[in-house]
This record gives structure tokens, C-alpha cells and sequence, in this order.
């Protein structure tokens, strides 16, 4: 939290109030949008908190809680440890808002964002145009009154016509300029993209000049879905925004949801989260190994790390049923209890990530090759960093030491021994270096779980008033399968809250911000994701490097399409 004078500075020089929603897990305040980019200033660089990065943007539609709409704002210390979000009203979408590009460049695809699904406008923007949908799309899909399905918009979306037909002209680019440079269009069909993504590069003999990056192809409306499932049935689409995080995308958002009904997991249950977070961390990062030598030219490294990723799932399949996207935690704990056998499984495949990591060091980052096609390539300073998002491995690649893990603790993360692997030059041989380092940081997680893992219950105690019967019980008599059916349908009624949780992923820090009116869906759903901001930033640090590095500038970030769009 930030400390008592900013916090009197905030309310008597700029108006700062508490929202008429305030929100769990974060300080909030509300403040005039006037008094919006003095506020923001004063926070980033007057502020002795000093919150140097803009963690999160977006808006509300508050038609159903007052009418108008609101946009939030969540920023960071990293220095201090806090987060805050700052949040403007606005009456209605003709009003604008101003931009804070000036401020935190990163805000440049957030306020785009913002404006693809609410309508809502910044004033001075530099680029203000839509980003996941195409230019022609018709309404703001964030909005309550834009339909939820596909089947109840009044124009279905139809991919022939003149203004589809605009789009695809647009692919048709004259590569050579009036000023002497050449545009390459790559994508959005590329397999060193890794998925759907369009780049526009502009170069100058072999040189970047500027980038352009088209992202949205991938886009499945996961927070607009969120409104139409009740607060269980959401939890498969959280395993399914990061793909390769599995069960560690779940529990941010149940984080939330456990703080909102004020359940308290079980010690076993937390325990379990811990180990098949950290079993599918290191899976993560196994792909990545083996994507970005791929793409860079190397074949080995990839079936080396997809061999022993297999000997993970294995161990997440037994404990949880399901291998990629198991859909295993519950509010209050995990749905079932660990099988027999669990920990020769688990020690099984530790085993072999520990003999993999010398492998993964000779084929990487030992390589003479791998070290030409890495080193000095997309290289970010610190400020660079803070200014454009960065968390995870990309930020501590730059010397700066922050981790969920360590500096906010949750699940009981403080009482486990492990270090996080800091570097120094912010290049992308670093930031190599640093996930083969955290592998065997999180097998040191793991196996400590797995030593320590408590006896007792996997739910909490008053989990089931907002969960549902264990299926034995159903198929035992028929008033427990009708509240089951019934339950399963409607949903629960949750508290009337705002939730604010974060958590260190595989990529990054991701968030959810979670609100309930009070019935079994949420109102909204907001999903931070490290993805989003880490692309963005590559055109920061692509300007002036070769065409031959830019598979290199944007790959060792550590990005999945999915993570982006959402």
C-alpha cells in the first residue's frame, strides 16, 4: 500500500475519493477526469511510492450500476511493492478521455483496446483505431447491450463484401517507397510468428525502420464470455488464455473469487496449487526452449524439451485427469485429491528436467551459435522495461528483482526456499538464461510441496455454499442430483464486490479483476495478461536492427496468441 502522505496528497490537491465500488486486493480511489493525467503525473514521478509502470487499463460499462462508464487504471511500484488503481467516470461515450501515452507508452494498446470495446475515445491519442476487431466491425462488444451470441446480433458477421475486401487489398502493399525503403509484409500466416500475426516492417536496406504489428485474428471474446457463465463454468476458459500456463491461468482469477466469499483453502489444497503450478511453469518454458531454437535454426532442443514435457503431463494427468487444460482448481481448493502413486510420478519427472538442464545448457545457452543469433538482440534497459510493462523474465532480465512469488506471497509461497534468477544486460540471450535458471528454481518448489504435503481436506469448509455436490453424492439420492443440476445451470449467488488479484506466470504477472452485482455471473471480467504489453514493446526495440533478428526480437519474449488477444 502506498504510504499516508501520498495518500493525503491524493485527496487534497487532486480530489481523490474512495470509489462507490471499492475494490478487494488493491487501494482504489476515484477522481475527476480533469484531474486524471495530474493524478497519474504525480504517482509515476512525484509520488515517494513512485509508480513507475502502468500495470493494467480498461473500462466498465456501468449501465446497470449507476449508468455511464468508467475507466480504471492500475499502476505499480516496483520499488515499494504496491499496487494502486485509479478510476475516472464518465457520463457517456461522447465525453473523452485523456490519453496517458505521454506518460507510460505502453498505454498506446490499452486505450486502443478501450476504444474497440466501448467506444470510448482519447483525446491526442497517436493511433486511435481498433485493435482486435477489424475497422468495419459494427458496435462495441464490451458494452451490456451488445448481444453475448453470435445468433442474437442483428447483421451477422459476414466475411464477403466491400469492406472485407478492403482488408484483403491492404495485404497487397507495394513493397518499395517513394523515400528509397522497402515494406515487407509478414504474416499473418508465418511459422516463425507462432500464430496468427500480421507484422507491416519498414526497412531501409536490411535495416528496420519502423514496425507495425496487426494483432486480433486470434481474438475469442473470453471477457465478454465471462459474462454469460456462471462463476464455475468460466473456469475452463481460464486455462485456456495462456494454453501453455494450464492451471496456473485459474488461479489468479479464483484468488478473486475466494476473497469475495471469504473462503480460506485448505493448507493440502494450496500445497497441490503450488506443485502443479510450478510442474506446468516448467512446461511453459520447455516449449519456449524449443520453439525459439526452432525458429532460430536449431532442430535438437525441441525434442529434447517436448520428450521430457510429456513425462510432466503424464503427472498432470494423473493427478488431475486432463493433460494441457485441466480445469482442476475449484473456489476453495482442487476437485479431487491426489491418487495413489502421485509422488513417484512426480519425483519421476523431476528426475528428468534435472538431467535435461546440462542438455538444454549445451544445445543453448553454451551454444556459440545461439549465443550470435541472442546476444545484443531486442535489448531493453530498465526504464524501458517499467515503461512498457514488462514482468516476468523480460523484466528481471534487466537487473530488476520482482516476482509475485517473493514480493507478493500468496498461497504460501513465502515459506518455500528458492531464488529468482536476475540478469543484467536485457537481451534475449539473458532472458534464455534466466528460464533455464528458473526451471531449477521451480523444481526446487516442487519437490519441497511434494515433501511437505499435509494431510486433510482439498475444499474448504464453506466451499460448497458456493460450490456443488461431489458426484458420488448426486448419483446417491435425487435431492442432491436436482440441486446439482440446478446449481450446475444457474449458478450461485455471489457477494456484491470487486476483486483485484495478480499472480507470476510462466510469462509474466496476469491478473484478473472480477466484479459480481450479486448473482451467479460476473458483471465483468477484466484479464490482464503479460502477452499483450510484452508484444507491444518489441517495435521499441526493433528500430534499427536487421530483418534476419526480428523472428529473434519478437519470439524471445515469451508470447502466446491467446495471451494477446484473448
Amino acid at each position: 500500500m502506498m504510504n499516508n502522505n501520498d495518500r493525503q496528497i491524493l485527496i487534497e490537491r487532486f480530489g481523490a475519493k474512495a470509489p462507490n465500488h471499492e475494490i478487494i486486493g488493491c487501494e482504489s480511489f476515484e477522481v475527476k477526469k480533469e484531474n486524471l493525467i495530474d493524478t497519474l503525473h504525480f504517482l509515476k514521478n512525484e509520488a515517494s511510492s513512485q509508480f513507475e509502470m502502468l500495470f493494467d487499463l480498461s473500462a466498465i460499462d456501468e449501465c446497470e450500476r449507476g449508468g455511464g462508464f468508467s475507466v480504471f487504471y492500475y499502476l505499480l511500484s516496483v520499488k515499494k511493492k504496491a499496487f494502486i488503481s485509479i478510476r475516472t467516470h464518465i457520463a457517456n461515450d461522447t465525453i473523452e478521455v485523456p490519453t496517458v501515452v505521454g506518460l507510460w507508452p505502453n498505454a498506446n494498446w490499452y486505450e486502443r483496446e478501450v476504444y474497440d470495446m466501448f467506444g470510448i475515445k482519447f483525446t491526442d491519442h497517436p493511433d486511435l483505431r481498433r485493435i482486435l476487431t477489424f475497422d468495419f466491425w459494427k458496435g462495441h462488444p464490451l458494452r451490456k447491450s451488445y448481444p453475448c451470441r453470435a445468433t442474437l446480433m442483428d447483421e451477422p458477421f459476414d466475411l464477403e463484401g466491400p469492406d472485407f475486401d478492403d482488408v484483403m487489398k491492404s495485404y497487397d502493399i507495394q513493397g518499395k517507397q517513394d523515400d528509397g525503403s522497402m515494406v515487407l509484409n509478414i504474416g499473418p500466416n508465418h511459422p516463425g510468428t507462432d500464430g496468427v500475426i500480421r507484422l507491416k516492417v519498414k526497412m531501409k536496406g536490411e535495416y528496420i525502420e519502423d514496425l507495425d504489428q496487426e494483432i486480433g485474428f486470434h481474438h475469442r471474446g473470453a471477457e465478454k464470455i465471462a459474462e454469460r457463465h456462471t462463476f464455475h463454468n468460466y473456469i475452463p476458459y481460464t486455462d485456456r488464455i495462456d494454453y501453455l500456463g494450464g492451471v496456473a491461468g485459474e488461479l489468479p482469477y479464483l484468488l478473486g473469487l475466494e476473497a469475495m466469499t471469504g473462503i480460506e483453502v485448505p493448507e493440502r489444497a494450496k500445497t497441490m496449487r503450488i506443485m502443479l503450478c510450478e510442474l506446468f511453469r516448467i512446461s511453459s518454458h520447455l516449449v519456449w526452449f524449443g520453439s525459439i531454437t526452432h525458429n532460430l535454426g536449431g532442430m535438437a532442443p525441441a525434442f529434447y524439451a517436448f520428450t521430457e514435457r510429456e513425462k510432466i503431463f503424464d503427472v498432470i494427468e494423473l493427478i488431475c485427469g486432463g493433460r494441457m487444460h485441466p480445469a482442476f482448481f475449484r473456489i476453495g481448493g482442487v476437485s479431487q485429491d491426489l491418487p495413489d502413486g502421485w509422488e513417484e510420478k512426480v519425483e519421476h519427472a523431476c528426475q528428468g528436467i534435472e538431467q535435461l538442464v546440462p542438455d538444454l545448457e549445451k544445445l543453448m545457452t553454451n551454444s556459440m551459435i545461439f549465443k550470435v543469433r541472442t546476444q545484443n538482440i531486442a535489448v531493453y534497459s530498465q526504464s524501458m522495461a517499467l515503461d512498457w510493462g514488462l514482468t516476468g523474465p523480460n523484466l528481471r532480465a534487466t537487473g530488476i528483482n520482482f516476482d509475485m512469488r517473493k514480493d507478493f506471497p500468496y498461497m504460501g509461497y513465502e515459506d518455500y526456499d528458492f531464488d529468482v534468477p536476475v540478469g543484467q544486460d536485457g537481451d534475449a540471450y539473458t532472458r534464455t538464461v534466466l528460464r533455464v535458471q528458473e526451471v531449477v528454481e521451480s523444481l526446487k518448489i516442487i519437490r519441497q510441496a511434494a515433501a511437505r504435503m499435509p494431510e486433510g481436506p482439498i475444499l474448504a469448509d464453506n466451499a460448497p455454499n458456493f460450490g456443488f455436490p461431489r458426484k458420488q453424492n448426486a448419483l446417491r439420492d435425487i435431492e442432491t442430483l436436482i440441486h446439482s443440476f440446478v446449481d450446475t445451470g444457474r449458478g450461485f449467488n455471489f457477494p456484491v464486490a470487486e476483486t483485484f488479484y495478480a499472480t507470476e506466470t510462466a510469462k509474466g504477472v496476469t491478473s484478473y479483476h472480477t466484479i459480481s452485482n450479486g448473482t451467479g455471473c460476473p458483471y465483468r471480467v477484466r484479464i490482464r495478461t503479460p502477452s499483450f504489453t510484452h508484444f507491444q514493446s518489441v517495435k521499441a526495440v526493433s528500430k534499427g536492427d536487421l530483418l534476419s533478428n526480428i523472428i529473434c526480437l519478437i519470439g524471445s519474449i515469451d508470447y502466446v496468441l491467446a495471451d494477446i488477444d484473448r
